[in-house]
């Protein structure tokens, strides 16, 4: 008997054997998978965690197992399996260069750093130099702002946008708080001047003109900051964000005194690659102009809306080639690359002199959701590690 059960052991354990030797070979082949998502992800622009994918794969692959109980431990064998992978994919994208324009402690700085944690940021003069760091190679992608709730629309990007070559790959929406710094020992009263970016000071102008302060625009928030604490005036202050006021020694005066509350930032990624459009995508951007005929604008229109989308927004901006040209910005709802989009593509290369797709994504990402995925996905990873060193 007991050399029956000895037998039985020795097969279990040969068969564990086999099964390890099986899923070692499987190992190396998923993450030499990954090796190829990162690159794809590096090219494009795009952030290692996608909280919704991860989510798809494990209720899909749990399904798989009919064993309830044993399918409890599979979930947790492929979360495990997952954060491996990113820790893998997050390695072999430390050397990832994204650019931004401002100082570190900028809106832009911010955004960037939650979108590629484990990315080098390399901060730029201005939105040009920052644009113009992708196009020719020294980053892997840009993250610059499109719009703001209050302030209206960064023009100096659309105009980047529409003249280089770069597309847009995500959008994420970054809430922005902006708060009256000032050098220590200053006090509200002792205001005469205010300086940051025309965003800033058009989101705060209410607060500003109530004060009656004079105002000097800056290329960024943090920039004014930085200046600001260098100057050590007590009657000059910058609109910037906490950040700022922590690393350049700063107090700060007043907070959140935008305009409106739901003071919020749209960030673009910009790669030198288009993203690889997918089913799931609802938004797409778009750059057209139209011949100078009348009602052409009307028909490029019509374009979009006869195939079922709707444009959720249409802007003009003069394309600075000849007097009194204009390109048309045009975010729509819908998913260029099936059938009807093809055909809305089709339809308006008909009526329009140019046309260029500037980016198709499934949504606008909250910052604040992409900050809590990150916080709720180390605290499953920090479970099971615990789990495993027990």
């Amino acid at each position: 008997m007991e050399e029956q059960k000895d037998n039985l052991l020795a097969q279990a354990r040969e068969e564990i054997n086999a099964v390890d030797r099986q899923m070692a070979e499987l190992f190396c082949r998923r993450f030499r998978a990954a090796e190829k998502v990162a690159a794809y992800k590096k090219s494009r622009g795009l952030p290692v965690l996608d909280p919704k994918r991860e989510q798809e794969v494990i209720e899909r692959n749990a399904a798989l197992i009919e064993d309830e109980t044993l399918r409890a431990y599979y979930v947790c064998y492929l979360r495990s399996m997952m954060a491996l992978s990113r820790q893998y994919q997050h390695r072999l994208l430390e050397g990832e260069r994204v650019a931004y324009s401002g100082v570190p402690g900028a809106f832009a700085a911010q955004a960037a750093a939650t979108i590629f944690p484990d990315a080098a940021l390399v901060p730029h003069a201005d939105f040009a130099a920052a644009y113009a760091a992708v196009e020719n190679g020294e980053c892997e992608c840009a993250v610059l702002p499109l719009e703001n709730s209050i302030g209206g629309d960064v023009t100096q990007v659309m105009d980047l946008a529409f003249s280089g070559s770069l597309y847009v790959t995500g959008v994420y929406e970054l809430e922005i708080e902006q708060n009256l710094l000032g050098v220590p020992g200053a006090e509200i009263a002792d205001i005469r001047k205010v300086v940051s970016h025309s965003q800033a000071l058009a989101q705060c102008a209410p607060y500003i003109h109530e004060n009656g302060w004079e105002i000097e625009e800056a290329v960024n928030t943090a920039v004014a900051a930085k200046a600001v604490a260098q100057a050590g005036d007590k009657t000059v202050a910058a609109i910037a964000t906490r950040e700022s006021a922590q690393r350049y020694g700063l107090n700060v005066l007043a907070s959140n005194i935008g305009a409106a509350n739901a003071n919020t930032t749209r960030f673009a990624v910009f790669s030198r690659v288009m993203r690889q459009p997918q089913p799931t995508d609802g938004r797409f951007l778009l750059f057209f102009t139209v011949r100078h005929q009348a009602g052409a604008l009307g028909r490029a229109i019509d374009a979009i809306g006869e195939t079922g989308f709707n444009l959720r927004a249409l802007k003009s901006r003069p394309t600075k080639k000849t007097n009194w040209s204009y390109y048309f910005f045009a975010e729509g709802e819908g998913n260029l690359y099936d059938e009807d989009g093809q055909k809305m593509l089709r339809d308006l290369s008909k009526v329009c002199e140019s046309l260029r797709v500037l980016g198709s994504y499934e949504k606008e990402i909250s910052l604040k959701s992409v900050r809590a995925d990150i916080e709720k996905q180390d605290a499953l990873e920090a479970g099971i590690i615990g789990r495993a060193q027990k």
